[in-house]
């Protein structure tokens, strides 16, 4: 099966790091469609003098890849296919790869009735009029194979503006041209090449199968859930009695709960409207949420407030190991709000907290929940780098639904961010939230696309309504079926799947770690 993605528009830096990811940690075959902003690539047989400016002035993103080939450019309208399968090892495979990438494109093309397009001798690529002196490239071919897997791919010109090739010397080949299908006359949606691509890559590159996501929701290729029975409404609408948590409000409860307040500190169970607070509490257990109480993004399933953030308390960190001393924890869970407006993304208050817990605490164990820093690999550094025995940044959902639940995150960062943690050498969890629109098919392509980039643990819990200006419930997912979707998700081989209807991020946090001997790794 080849597991296709199409991501959207994601920088270079995250594209490698998610290519390299799944090279690392997955068998699986994928191929990965996007676009760039621009940049110019430069592959390792690039001749400086390709490069028709300074590169030292900084005025453009010039990155330096491990591909053959020599330097190209991308940039918005160009559709980039990253295929990463199992090529083996053959007399003249990649030879033969390369073509194989060629026709493909070239068959996708025709299509749509493209014509007088295809290979040119001893020059990669798919061309206009290719054995003329007029031929014209209208897509870049470079790859790189490592262990008989493949990364790189190519680059199609659709309506990619070509001024960005005017700055190099496309490809080192200074008597040929560049073109796009647009500037060729041919105006194709990229929705409609994107799909048609999908399908014969499913041909070319694998056994005709293919499990395709997108991260639109008019994708036609997906197929949305549809809830229209007048009993269907009633069951969104109402929480069916397995949803419907009991609350307790004992002792250690309230003691908590003063003991919160008297620190000053914030806890996500409250903020997010956490079903499991009784339990959790009673339990004597919390999750922390620090860098205060307002978030600078405004996700469409999230409770916590939205207004401007206020300055951090520099307190906090020693307050918050103050309450994990007196709760005792041997096992403590750190999470926060976005902090875009500060230029770490609130790294720093993370690495604090984890120093300050392990001054006063330094048997307890360190779970945290991280935003994505905007893929800033600087400030998601000074997190690795404080070494928490569990790193967790959660998905949220299937990539269709992303720009609808998340609008300010995307999928491909949050993959790119757990890949990074995962190069740190460090345990890393994920979460997903069901009802809200996803198919179980779906689902399970999430599934394996958060082991393919290394994830260790994962949770699978219903999203509940926080109020009528949220996301509407699609549907209530059983037990049963939760249970189902768990079976599943174990199969890729995670070391732990927690998953209920009630399940959140840190819910039985501490039990997953002890099922698992990840404290022990």
């Amino acid at each position: 099966m080849l597991r296709v993605r199409w991501l959207g528009r994601v920088p270079f830096s995250e594209a490698a790091t998610l290519q390299e990811s799944i090279l690392g940690h997955s068998k699986e075959n994928y191929l990965l469609l996007m676009e760039h902003p621009s940049v110019y690539t430069l592959g390792a047989r690039t001749n400086p003098a390709n490069l028709l400016f300074d590169r030292g002035l900084g005025e453009y993103e010039v990155v330096d890849v491990n591909r053959g080939g020599d330097v190209t450019y991308h940039g918005p309208g160009q559709i980039i296919g990253y295929p990463i399968i199992n090529l083996g090892y053959s007399s003249g495979f990649v030879s033969r790869y390369v073509h194989c990438l060629e026709e493909m494109v070239v068959a996708t093309l025709r299509h749509f009735g493209v014509e007088n397009i295809g290979s040119r001798d001893g020059c990669p690529g798919v061309w206009f009029e290719p054995e003329s002196e007029r031929a014209r490239k209208v897509c870049a071919i470079g790859v790189r194979i490592s262990r008989g897997r493949t990364m790189h791919g190519f680059a199609l010109n659709n309506t990619v503006d070509l001024s960005g090739f005017e700055k190099i010397v496309p490809c080192g080949l200074s008597s040929l041209g560049v073109t796009s299908l647009e500037f060729e006359g041919y105006h194709i949606e990229p929705s409609k090449l994107i799909e048609q691509l999908s399908l014969v890559a499913g041909a070319f590159l694998s056994d005709n199968r293919i499990e395709f996501q997108s991260d639109s929701e008019r994708g036609s290729t997906q197929r949305l859930v549809r809830l229209n029975s007048s009993h269907d409404h009633e069951e969104i609408t109402l929480k069916p009695s397995w949803i419907r948590p009991r609350a307790v409000m004992g002792k250690q409860y309230r003691d908590l709960k003063t003991k919160m307040r008297t620190l000053n500190l914030v806890t996500v169970c409250e903020e997010a409207g956490c079903p499991n607070i009784f339990e959790c509490w009673s339990q004597g257990t919390a999750t922390f949420m620090i860098n205060g109480d307002r978030c600078t993004r405004a996700c469409k399933f999230c409770l916590v407030d939205t207004r401007k953030p206020l300055p951090i308390d520099p307190n906090e960190p020693r307050n918050l190991a103050t309450a994990v001393a007196q709760m005792g924890l041997d096992h403590c869970v750190i999470t926060a709000v976005a902090r875009d407006d500060l230029k770490d993304g609130g790294a720093i208050g993370f690495r604090n907290c984890v120093e300050e817990v392990r001054k006063i605490c330094p048997d307890t164990r360190i779970e945290l929940l991280i935003p994505d820093c905007k893929a800033d690999q600087s400030a998601l550094q000074v997190i690795f780098d404080s070494q928490p025995d569990i790193l967790n940044h959660n998905l949220e959902t299937v990539l269709r639904l992303q720009k609808s639940v998340r609008p300010s995150a995307s999928y491909s960062r949050s993959l790119g961010v757990l890949a990074s943690a995962k190069k740190a050498g460090l345990i890393t969890k994920s979460g997903l939230m069901v009802g809200l629109g996803e198919t179980q098919e779906e689902l399970i392509g999430a599934f394996c696309d958060l082991k393919s980039v290394g994830v260790d643990i994962v949770t699978i819990g219903q999203y509940l309504r926080p109020s009528k200006d949220h996301l509407a419930v699609q549907r209530w997912w059983r037990p049963n079926e939760v249970e189902e979707l768990a079976v599943a998700a174990r199969q890729f081989g995670f070391l732990h799947v927690e998953a209920s209807p009630l399940t959140r991020s840190s819910y039985h946090a501490k039990d997953a770690v002890a099922d698992t001997s990840v404290g022990a790794m």
